[in-house]
């Protein structure tokens, strides 16, 4: 049987990712992340170890220990803790963010699979057995958009893949192609209220791929809390990138989208 380590953030794209792997046959070792991993993990993998970010090091010895030499990152930390205290007591993660030139997502990933690579640790493809999750072109809900609503939608593509190519963030907001917010590391969530307040009602929401996109780290990542958090703020169109982004609870994110009347694009 195969054997892999996972990384597993917040949200239930480790979830996803653990549940794929198992019904594919492989055996799934877990590096849970106090305070953001879902306690739900435990039941879908065979091994689980919790670790704070000031225990960043034990992962290397962890995944020695039990012949990991694959690996998977799903999910991420909440970017606050960037800012916390917790990661100035390892002494090898301190290191490593002291040695980066920024804290651009790419740098901060990149430095990870960097150290992991060093351990003798391959990180793997973060959308493998999860293909089915990622939407090909083509409207999602039944409501389509209009010419008014494709115009912000071409515009709001380019800005965020310029956006993306300095690894800013990976999703804007536009209104009358009026650029109303753009993402940094407070993540879409935020910016989708940050946008509702700023734009009001009628915003469209456009997330891309960055333009060199690893996928190993970072993808593009909708789900069922994006579409509750459009809805609030009574948004009129989400569109992003095909086959590039990761579309999590897609039946019951529909079906709210089209029972309330937004607009949800691959393009």
């Amino acid at each position: 049987m195969e054997k892999l380590g996972l990384i597993a953030g917040n949200r239930n794209f480790p979830l996803l990712f653990a549940c794929a792997a198992k019904k594919s046959g492989v055996s799934i070792v877990a590096i849970a992340i106090k305070h953001d991993t879902s306690r739900k993990l435990e039941k879908l993998v065979d091994k689980i170890y919790w670790l704070g970010l000031n225990e960043f090091s034990r992962m290397f010895d962890i995944f020695k220990a039990e012949g990991i030499t694959k690996v998977v990152m799903a999910g991420q930390v909440s970017p606050h803790r960037l800012f916390s205290k917790e990661i100035q007591q390892d002494p090898q993660l301190k290191e490593m963010l002291q040695s980066l030139k920024n804290k651009k997502t790419d740098s901060l990933f990149g430095a990870v699979a960097e150290k992991l690579a060093a351990h003798g640790i391959t990180l793997l493809d973060s959308t493998r057995f999860i293909e089915e999750h990622l939407p090909k072109k083509g409207i999602l809900t039944l409501k389509e958009p209009d010419a008014s609503v494709w115009d912000d939608i071409y515009f709001g593509v380019e800005l965020a893949k310029a956006v993306g190519l300095l690894d800013i963030g990976q999703t804007v907001a536009i209104k009358a192609k009026a650029i109303v917010a753009v993402e940094a590391l407070e993540g879409t969530d935020n910016l989708i209220r940050r946008a509702g307040k700023i734009g009001r009602d009628g915003v469209t929401i456009v997330k891309v791929s960055k333009p060199k996109q690893d996928m190993r780290f970072d993808i593009p990542v909708i789900g069922l809390n994006t579409i509750k958090n459009l809805v609030k703020i009574k948004a009129k169109c989400l569109a992003f990138e095909a086959t590039k982004t990761l579309f999590l609870d897609r039946q019951a994110s529909l079906a709210l989208a089209n029972n309330r009347g937004l607009i949800i694009a691959a393009v």
